[in-house]
């Protein structure tokens, strides 16, 4: 391995759970050493800011792939077509005008991407191509220490437990049905409720948005389970708000955090515009 032009990074942890800022980088220009540097960040942060990054949607699809392979998309755009791997998030119209009721509206509810589906994703990006001139900001939080501070006695209680993640869940739930085809909505998945990381084997509470029962559980209790893992984990403590700047690249990890969009702007006026891919994952453990 060549690491005699690895970049000397500047890090900065933003919060005491989740976070850290990576200064000093190009991501379109990466030695492999570089690439496990950043790779080794990830783990230990959950989520990391690269700064002033000026990015086409090949430049960041090259990054991603150093992860793992994108994601398809079954959702469709404001135009009506099929999302494509890399693609834009928006609060914009066809004609680009700013609108205060957004096609997708899921992404101001807490969720981890592409939950729903067998195989769970690895990471998510964002690149902050059009950013409010105030507010816009992106909420997170740490299911794995939500997990670590539940009491002893909830932990016996959802040990073994297996949630069911529906797309037509969140669908019903938001009355989104205009953004992908019936026949195209994917079929629940079934995962662990307290999964395991992969790479470094600690556990996390998988809830959110996509969460429609326990499986074993009639559905009032079920949810009612789902509703109070939830409030547990995004209580405003253990809140990390990312504050956008123009041109901004955000990775996280999805197997480790929740996330949700603020629509702390005005959004009739101002265009928030993102650029966006998912990282496949495997099967939740």
């Amino acid at each position: 391995m060549d690491t005699t032009q690895a970049i000397d990074f500047r890090v900065r942890r933003l919060s005491s759970m989740v976070g850290a800022e990576v200064d000093g980088v190009d991501v379109r220009v990466l030695t492999p050493a570089d690439i496990a540097r950043i790779k080794h960040l990830f783990l230990q942060h959950h989520l990391l800011v690269f700064p002033d990054q000026h990015l086409t949607d090949v430049d960041i699809q090259r990054f991603a792939e150093h992860f793992g392979p994108l994601e398809e998309n079954k959702v469709r755009g404001v135009d009506g077509a099929v999302l494509p791997p890399v693609h834009r998030i928006s609060n914009v119209d066809l004609q680009g005008r700013p609108s205060a009721n957004p096609l997708l509206k899921s992404n101001y509810t807490w969720h981890t991407d592409k939950a729903y589906l067998p195989t769970p994703s690895l990471m998510t990006l964002l690149w902050g191509e059009e950013i409010p001139r105030f507010g816009g900001d992106t909420e997170f939080v740490s299911t794995e220490e939500a997990y670590d501070t539940l009491p002893a006695a909830t932990k016996r209680r959802i040990d073994g437990l297996r949630v069911i993640q529906s797309f037509k869940h969140m669908l019903d739930t938001l009355g989104q049905h205009d953004i992908i085809r019936a026949d195209e909505i994917p079929p629940p998945a079934v995962h662990p409720l307290v999964r395991t990381h992969p790479e470094t084997g600690r556990k996390s509470l998988f809830v959110a948005n996509y969460s429609s029962g326990i499986v074993g559980m009639d559905e009032a209790e079920g949810r009612q389970l789902i509703k109070e893992l939830l409030e547990h984990a995004t209580r405003e403590e253990c809140i990390f708000v990312q504050h956008w700047k123009l041109h901004d690249l955000v990775i996280w990890d999805n197997r480790s955090l929740l996330h949700r969009a603020i629509p702390n702007y005005d959004m009739g006026k101002d265009r928030r515009i993102l650029r966006r891919c998912v990282v496949r994952g495997d099967v939740a453990q």
